[in-house]
């Protein structure tokens, strides 16, 4: 059972924070059924309610993933004779 704080806080008990997944920072909802209400935690949104991926979408540009990680690992730039990315 949980304690209503006088700022109307109540801590969420850490089985239902396991099984909905919910960490700091997310947005939970509370949705009113016949039965009472039911919390359910939510998709992350800005301020505006838009998803605050969407402007990433599409950026990792093209080429293969092993193209990428090779970029990550720091392996670039290659010779520009190393056409299947071997040393000589």
């Amino acid at each position: 059972m949980s304690r209503v704080t006088t700022k109307g806080q109540v801590t969420i008990p850490k089985e239902v924070r396991e099984a909905l997944g919910i960490r700091p920072g997310d947005e939970v909802s509370f949705d009113e059924t016949e039965e009472g209400y039911v919390i359910r935690k939510e998709a992350p949104t800005t301020e505006a309610g838009e998803d605050p991926f969407e402007k990433y979408r599409g950026t990792a540009g093209d080429g293969s993933m092993s193209e990428r990680m090779r970029r990550l690992r720091g392996e670039y730039p290659r010779g520009e004779n190393d056409s299947d990315g071997e040393e000589p």
